[in-house]
C-alpha cells in the first residue's frame, strides 16, 4: 500500500536565523515542536526530518524522531524533501503522497495536513495541494514578506504574489485610491484575502517532476517556488485552514510564538 509521508526540511544555515531548527522554545528545540504537531496528523504514516546537518540529526534522534541527512546543496526545501523520499524508497518504502512541512511552523495544525492529503485522495487527477489561511489585518496584506494567494471558484490557485492581491478598487473623490487607504476604508479590511502557508502535498511523481523543472520566470521574479507549478500548466488546490499559524523567520518571531504558547496555557 502506498504511504502518505510528512517531510520536514530543516536547514541549519538560515540567513536571518542561523541554527533556527535547534532554537529553544519552551524547553524544546523548534524542530521538535513542528515534528510533534505533524505527528498528530492521522493521514501521515510517518514523519521524517530532512536536514543538512549532523547536529539536527542527533537532536531529532534524541527526542525520538527520525531524521535523514541530505545534501547541503539543495536550492529549496522541496528539493530536500524529494531527496528524503528517494532515500526512503531505497530502504523499501512505497510512497504515494509526500507532504512538505515547513520546519519553522511551531503552531502547525495537524488537521490541515490531513486536509491536504484528503484533497489529493479525493481527486485522482490532482497532483498538488497547498495551504492558506485568512489574513487578520490590512497591515499583514501589505507586508511583502507575506505571500498572498487568489483562487478560482473551485479552490484552485490562480496566482501567488508578495504584492497584495487582489487589488481592492476603491473610488474616492479624486479617483481610485491607493490600496492601503482602500483596504482600511472597508468595514473588514482583510475580508477575502488569504495568506499562503508554505506547506505542500505532492503525488510522488509530481514531486519528482517539480525537482526536475528549472526555476520559472515568475518564480525568479517573486521569489516563490510554487509559481513553478502554475507556469508549467498544473493545477494546485488551495486548502483553507481556519487555524492561524505563524512561521519563525527571526529571533523576534520566536519570541512572539513563545508569548502565544504561554498565553494558550
Amino acid at each position: 500500500m502506498l504511504e502518505a509521508v510528512g517531510i520536514i526540511p530543516a536547514r541549519y544555515g538560515s540567513t536571518r536565523f542561523p541554527g533556527k531548527p535547534l532554537a529553544s522554545l519552551e524547553g524544546k528545540p523548534l524542530v521538535q515542536h513542528v515534528w510533534e504537531r505533524a505527528a498528530r496528523a492521522r493521514k501521515l504514516a510517518r514523519i521524517i526530518v530532512a536536514t543538512d546537518d549532523d547536529r539536527i540529526v542527533k537532536t531529532v534522534t534524541a527526542f525520538g524522531g527520525v531524521a535523514l541527512l541530505t545534501s547541503p546543496d539543495h536550492a529549496s526545501g522541496t528539493d530536500r524533501a524529494e531527496e528524503a523520499v528517494r532515500q526512503l524508497e531505497a530502504k523499501g518504502a512505497s510512497i504515494g503522497i509526500a507532504v512538505n512541512i515547513q520546519g519553522d511552523e511551531p503552531l502547525l495544525d495537524a488537521g490541515a495536513l490531513d486536509g491536504l492529503v484528503s484533497a489529493l485522495e479525493s481527486d485522482p487527477g490532482l497532483d498538488y495541494a497547498t495551504l492558506a489561511e485568512p489574513f487578520s489585518s490590512a497591515e499583514e496584506i501589505l507586508d511583502p514578506n507575506t505571500c498572498k494567494v487568489v483562487t478560482d471558484s473551485k479552490g484552485f490557485a490562480l496566482y501567488f504574489s508578495r504584492s497584495p492581491i487582489p487589488f481592492f478598487r476603491h473610488v474616492g473623490a479624486e479617483g481610485i485610491t491607493p490600496l492601503a487607504a482602500g483596504l482600511k476604508a472597508r468595514p473588514d479590511p482583510a475580508a477575502g484575502y488569504h495568506r499562503h502557508v508554505g506547506i505542500y502535498a505532492f503525488r510522488r511523481a509530481a514531486l519528482a517532476e517539480f525537482s526536475r523543472l528549472p526555476a520559472s520566470k515568475l518564480e525568479k521574479l517573486e521569489g516563490l517556488e510554487q509559481l513553478r507549478v502554475l507556469e508549467a500548466g498544473h493545477r494546485m488546490r488551495v486548502v483553507v485552514s481556519r487555524q492561524v499559524t505563524m512561521d519563525v523567520d527571526t529571533p523576534q518571531d520566536l519570541e512572539t510564538v513563545r508569548g502565544i504558547l504561554a498565553g494558550s496555557r
